[in-house]
């Protein structure tokens, strides 16, 4: 567990909690991975593991259930009543990448490749000449799974050279389909070649590998950058940064029985793509884990909605920086900067969740924190991206807040952030969480 995320109220920055987020974001190339990371974590402070398909005792402490790449945790406070609301942190474990298909191996002209469907709204050329490795889940025969990581250069998506499109500078066109296809190695192509690759490396047998879940990550690490260091640079930012705050901040309360809320971390995947799933915010997961713990507490319906009825939702998922080559995009009295706290994100069309209610839970969180925070509002020429915030408030009738860090290159294989901003990011969380 972070120390930064220890203490109720933020002191002098200190780089121990952006270290850890950085060696958290290298070791989870995929949900998968960042689930595992997660629950590494919260077992070291005392959490442990519950399974969906098992019956759930009233005992309190902290809890969590994982499915696929979505990690549900909570925290019952020592006589906790069943009707006690929820403080949730709502966040998201997938980042828009290059996904494996079912049929992997390809080759033209010589060269041996890896077959790959676009993941979410990448930002495709910034996957162009990167040193690229290849990480997901391995399903056996026997129904297990096993994570796998190959975190050396191993493929590459090569771009054509500027005198073969001299064109190239003037706004590069990329197909989807025929361009963004890696290679690894030359020579002839043999159906099976890169599951066996891959089996060889996570030390199972190809013949016991009947699935498979595999994506492409950049391997280079996250990196300090500027003169002062005061910027941090690294893949998958969006959103494995608010991932780790949430992780630390529950983490911190582990053992907090005077707690007036069931703390509760809940990270989803594919929201990059619709949240759709069953382990999506559109899914049922997050409603079934609340109720259970109503009931395994001897509650019943009434005490289930008046526990919703109480919770409260942040949804804390990355938003955009002013970019100071771009500063027309941004509405033109909302430019968040980095290292500048937290943003509270609004949009009136419901495309974040954010009322003035919200608002107010957050500054409160904030001021107790003793953390700043930011605005941000889209340029009404812009479209306004969303988050599982609406989907959240919506499904299950909870009181949502859209919050994150403000970043520049979303969806980009490396975005860039304010070193100071994800701790001043848990810090605020515990506060929330605490009440």
């Amino acid at each position: 567990m972070s120390s930064a995320a220890s203490r109720t109220t933020a002191g002098p920055f200190d780089r121990g909690h952006t270290d850890d987020l950085m060696a958290f974001l290298s070791a989870s190339p995929s949900p998968y991975h960042a689930v595992a990371n997660a629950a590494s974590r919260l077992e070291e402070a005392g959490f442990r593991r519950v399974e969906e398909t098992e019956a759930w005792d009233a005992t309190s402490g902290g809890k969590y259930v994982v499915r696929g790449g979505a990690i549900i945790a909570w925290y019952v406070p020592e006589g906790a009543a069943a009707h006690t609301p929820y403080r949730i942190v709502g966040a998201h474990t997938d980042s828009p990448n290059l996904r494996v298909k079912p049929r992997p191996d390809l080759g033209s002209q010589g060269w041996r490749q890896v077959a790959v469907e676009v993941y979410g709204g990448t930002l495709l050329n910034t996957w162009l000449d990167r040193d690229l490795g290849i990480a997901g889940r391995l399903t056996l025969r026997d129904g297990s799974h096993r994570l796998v990581n190959v975190d050396r250069p191993l493929l590459r998506v090569p771009q054509l050279a500027i005198h073969l499109d001299r064109q190239a500078n003037d706004g590069l066109k990329l197909d989807r389909q025929r361009h963004m296809q890696p290679v690894w190695g030359i020579g002839d192509v043999h159906e099976g070649d890169l599951v066996s690759f891959v089996a060889a490396e996570a030390g199972v047998d190809a013949e016991d590998v009947s699935g498979w879940d595999l994506m492409v990550h950049a391997v280079e690490a996250p990196a300090y950058l500027g003169r002062d260091r005061e910027l941090l640079a690294g893949p998958r930012m969006d959103n494995l940064l608010s991932v780790h705050a949430g992780t630390a901040a529950l983490a911190s309360l582990a053992g907090r029985d005077d707690l007036p809320y069931v703390p509760v971390l809940a990270a989803f995947d594919h929201e990059e793509n619709g949240s759709e799933a069953d382990t999506g915010a559109q899914g049922p997961l997050l409603g079934n884990v609340l109720e259970r713990s109503v009931y395994a507490r001897g509650g019943s319906y009434e005490d289930r909605a008046r526990a919703f009825a109480g919770t409260v939702c942040l949804s804390s998922d990355t938003g955009h920086a002013v970019h100071p080559n771009y500063a027309e995009r941004h509405d033109p009295t909302h430019h968040p900067r980095v290292n500048g706290g937290p943003i509270l994100k609004v949009n009136v069309n419901q495309r974040y969740a954010t009322d003035g209610s919200g608002r107010a839970v957050f500054a409160a969180a904030c001021e107790k924190a003793g953390v700043p925070w930011q605005s941000f509002v889209s340029n009404n020429d812009m479209p306004c991206g969303t988050t599982i915030g609406p989907i959240t408030a919506a499904r299950h009738g909870i009181s949502t807040v859209d919050i994150g860090v403000a970043i520049l290159s979303m969806h980009s294989a490396r975005e860039l952030c304010g070193a100071e901003d994800p701790y001043l990011l848990a810090n605020a969380l515990v506060a929330f969480l605490e009440g």
